[in-house]
């Protein structure tokens, strides 16, 4: 079963991510969207969505470059390892509370506002439970962290990340005997890959990253007629 969920599983979780989004803009673009319920509950969207997301934004990169990063980079900086498990708790414990604060509202939002119930699938539901859950298992792990600062577990997750994306065979021996904990939270973090496809954390893929470059401003034509503007009434002749 380890051999599956850290040799096999990586390989089946960006599959199905990468192929599945790829289908479903294909096949379904009109449901490439988060569904913004904003004029619903709007206060409590902005506080929630903007927690969550910031912290959401620095765990994601944090991750990536703490984990695909070659150790060999951090040595050749000087950069023990002791210092970047600290460096990552303390980044990562602050990241990891906002996220699970802006997660907890979004999540309270999404059960008990009538009106953005009604407009809430299943499926949205769901992934922010699972989210939520991730953020916890993610937080605990640095209790587990705390009790050793050698760096030395992070040193395996980082080997181990390294050693899937060069298709080792035998990536999954680095994380054998590391605490369930970080297994768990590994095994969730697949599942929620796998899950992309079918939810709408798909808008991740297309953030409206272009507006930051848009010529001009946008134009707005209002529906409602000026009387200044209406052309005068033409009578017909007597």
């Amino acid at each position: 079963m380890e051999f599956f969920i850290f040799q096999v599983l990586p390989y089946v979780a960006l599959t199905v991510m990468f192929l599945g989004s790829i289908i479903r803009y294909e096949r379904d673009p009109f449901t490439w969207k988060s569904k913004s319920s904003q004029l619903l509950a709007r206060r409590q969207l902005v506080i929630g969505s903007v927690l969550f997301h910031v912290g959401i934004i620095i765990i994601f990169f944090g991750h990536l470059v703490g984990m695909l990063t070659p150790i060999q980079v951090f040595d050749f900086l000087h950069i023990g390892h002791g210092f970047k498990q600290v460096m990552a708790i303390v980044i990562g414990g602050i990241a990891g509370l906002m996220a699970i604060a802006g997660g907890l509202i979004l999540l309270h939002r999404r059960l008990f506002n009538p009106r953005v119930r009604a407009i809430s699938s299943f499926a949205d539901i769901a992934i922010l439970v699972l989210l939520n859950v991730q953020l916890l298992l993610g937080l605990a792990t640095i209790i587990v962290s705390m009790q050793h600062l050698d760096g030395e577990e992070m040193v395996k997750f980082m080997q181990w990340a390294n050693a899937i994306m060069l298709f080792r065979p035998d990536a999954w021996l680095s994380v054998q005997d590391v605490h369930w904990l970080f297994k768990l939270h590994i095994l969730l973090g697949l599942t929620i890959f796998m899950l992309v496809p079918f939810t709408r954390l798909v808008h991740m893929a297309s953030a409206p990253i272009r507006y930051l470059w848009r010529p001009g401003y946008q134009i707005v034509r209002s529906k409602r007629h000026d009387p200044e503007d209406s052309p005068a009434p033409q009578h017909p002749a007597e």
